[in-house]
């Protein structure tokens, strides 16, 4: 009888711990993550440097095989890595309106603000330099601004991208909203990949490992 009674705890514990196991798999694959792409709709701005957040996501979506699709306040695509799904934004609001779009779909999705990653240009930066910040001001970007407003708080992952300030005086408007250079187009190729890798890194490894991985890389 012992013998037997040891069989049936051994199973007890066995199936207990494979059903702690689905649990904990379950309450994983439900973690969300919202990664903010910022830029203006229409093709006269696809490859403006002001768009940047937009560029970014694009190539990522296209690594990972998904697809965007026009829904309520932008074209929005997703993406499942190791239990975390991963929602894409590009608002469709134009830049100074971007946070309308990102306060719908944090709450429509229920995600934290601490795991929303708003991509944006940085003239302040540059070219193609990398800084990850849990929070801050908006810097004077129209985008952050918007977003700052909305979700009444300064403290939300975003990732700067350095876009440079090589413009005359007065011509910064032009600058923002001109194409790349042939040389910084054939510099974003690597660019865009470490980006890639830093979207993966933020939903897997969380913002503090992705900010001592990548900035400054």
């Amino acid at each position: 009888m012992s013998v037997i009674k040891s069989l049936l705890q051994m199973l007890y514990w066995s199936s207990k711990t494979k059903l702690e196991e689905v649990n904990s798999n379950d309450n994983q694959e439900m973690k969300k993550f919202l990664i903010v792409g910022l830029g203006n709709i229409g093709a006269e701005y696809v490859n403006t440097r002001h768009n940047i957040g937009f560029k970014i996501l694009d190539y990522f979506a296209n690594q990972e095989s998904v697809s965007f699709q026009t829904q309520k306040l932008g074209d929005v695509a997703e993406f499942k890595i190791k239990g975390r799904a991963v929602l894409l934004l590009k608002p469709n609001t134009y830049m100074n309106l971007s946070g309308k779009a990102v306060k719908y779909w944090l709450e429509k999705e229920n995600i934290e603000k601490e795991n929303i990653l708003v991509i944006t240009d940085d003239l302040n930066l540059c070219f193609g330099s990398i800084r990850i910040k849990s929070k801050g001001s908006d810097g004077g970007h129209n985008g952050l601004k918007n977003i700052q407003l909305l979700l009444n708080s300064t403290e939300y992952p975003r990732y700067r991208f350095g876009i440079s300030d090589a413009f005359k005086k007065g011509k910064q408007v032009d600058y923002v909203l001109g194409e790349w250079s042939l040389e910084e187009k054939e510099a974003l190729k690597e660019r865009l990949g470490v980006s890639a890798e830093i979207i993966k890194s933020f939903a897997l490894a969380g913002l503090n490992n992705t900010i001592n991985l990548f900035n400054g890389k």
